[in-house]
């Protein structure tokens, strides 16, 4: 029997102190409700939630981003459906003018309220605005954009863009053809080539041609009248046997009839001012063109041919588009991921929606045929803002995807860093309540452990 070491109560001390500390960390673990406190606790477990917790937040603050892009883009579509409607009324009070039955004074007070209407939409442009950030007045100095070309609502016009510029086809126009400009109707009067051309395709033996209401036969390649007599006529520079056809003369093949209208030189027939040749036509629809081209333009179209000389007119020409300054495009990105990756970008881009961005600026429906144009023009920017508006919805549609999918990727993946990190309550409390037992076992043995070396007393009585 020994003093100096008991071992028995050693062991039962040893013992306790192990269960204590079982019963410390299943304190631990029930209090804190998570299974890893410390890295001790399961290391590599610690590892894998931590980058998950990484992953939740970033994702949490991704669908937060994605609702930010939502509420930015309903902000800047709802100015937009007020300047859909600003621009309706402009079409309706531009159809309004175009009427042949407005006085000037009734077209004055259309104008008044399509000035209005222009400094509106710039105001809203202006104005509107999300956490500071402006939506729909571009991003940058003021830069020169094109403006697009219009026909003018002239019959047989093709407009072929070719980016700043447009070849424009005009209807090819013959002697006797109808045709209406600016409003006004006009009839393609002969020139003396289209009455030679007649006499020309006559030019063969035994045919006849009518030259102011006389008749003549081509006989062995010349002209000669019911008499046998070798023609001299028409007012062009003639010899004998010859018809050269000038300004006035009437020619009549049989089947077609043409008068060569007087003053070519002008296009404008100096009897009748409806009647003009082809070529000036070509010049009157070019410039109409260009004046319907030109609807909010700080730098005016231009047109390569039609603006000269009347003898280099042409059905043909290239049209330099019109030029306006206005700020690019605004453009953001929705970072909409918990990655760096690039593709977690959702880029929104808004372009000016302005006047001048719209195409409309200092736009004109005080006469009859500015309003006419104003109509185009008018609904060019109805198109540009129905663009706008569309993209803008199929974001909005976009972004509310996307939030639905991150709140769903993050409750799934909380749900897995839950398994990973938090304590399973009942299965801790068994273990809690075992520690329990087997600490007060363990200071009961270790009580009766010290009372095993008391019999050492009745050694030394």
């Amino acid at each position: 029997m020994v003093v100096q070491h008991n071992m028995q109560a050693a062991n039962a001390n040893r013992m306790l102190n192990v269960t204590t500390s079982a019963q410390s960390k299943s304190t631990e673990k029930l209090s804190s409700g998570y299974r890893i406190n410390r890295a001790a606790d399961d290391a590599a477990g610690l590892t894998i939630s931590e980058k998950m917790r990484k992953q939740i937040k970033g994702l949490d603050r991704a669908s937060t981003n994605a609702e930010d892009g939502v509420s930015a883009v309903q902000t800047a579509e709802g100015a937009l459906t007020e300047v859909h409607s600003m621009l309706q009324r402009m079409n309706e009070l531009a159809t309004q003018s175009a009427n042949g039955t407005n006085s000037n004074t009734d077209r004055q007070a259309i104008q008044d309220e399509i000035d209005q209407l222009t400094t509106e939409i710039d105001r809203v442009s202006e104005t509107t605005k999300f956490n500071e950030t402006y939506l729909l007045k571009g991003d940058g100095a003021d830069k020169a954009h094109n403006v697009n070309a219009h026909d003018a609502g002239i019959d047989g016009v093709t407009l072929t863009d070719k980016g700043d510029t447009v070849d424009v086809t005009l209807k090819e126009l013959k002697a006797g053809d109808k045709i209406s400009i600016a409003g006004k109707n006009y009839t393609i009067g002969a020139e003396a080539t289209d009455g030679q051309a007649l006499v020309d395709g006559q030019a063969d033996a035994g045919k006849t041609i009518t030259v102011n209401g006389t008749t003549y036969t081509y006989k062995n390649d010349k002209w000669t009248d019911a008499d046998g007599n070798d023609a001299t006529v028409g007012n062009g520079n003639t010899t004998a046997g010859t018809i050269k056809i000038g300004e006035g003369d009437v020619v009549s093949n049989g089947t077609k009839t043409l008068t060569v209208m007087k003053g070519v030189a002008d296009g404008i027939d100096d009897n009748d001012s409806t009647v003009i040749t082809a070529k000036k036509a070509y010049q009157l629809e070019t410039a109409e063109i260009l004046k319907a081209s030109n609807i909010g333009t700080d730098t005016a179209a231009a047109a390569d041919k039609n603006t000269g000389a009347l003898a280099d007119a042409t059905n043909k020409f290239t049209l330099t588009k019109g030029k306006v300054n206005y700020n690019d495009a605004l453009s953001f990105n929705l970072h909409v991921g918990a990655d760096a990756d690039m593709t977690n970008k959702i880029t929104v881009n808004i372009d000016s929606m302005n006047s001048a961005g719209l195409g409309i600026k200092g736009i004109k429906a005080d006469t009859e045929q500015d309003a006419t144009y104003a109509i185009d023009a008018i609904a060019d920017a109805i198109s540009t803002v129905s663009s706008q508006r569309s993209a803008l919805g199929a974001v909005q549609n976009r972004l509310e995807h996307t939030i639905n999918n991150l709140d769903n990727v993050v409750e799934n993946t909380t749900s897995a860093e839950s398994r990973i990190r938090d304590t399973d309550m009942a299965e801790e409390m068994v273990n809690y309540s075992k520690n329990n037992i087997l600490a007060q076992a363990g200071q009961s043995m270790l009580a009766q452990a010290n009372q095993s070396n008391q019999g050492v007393l009745s050694l030394l009585q």
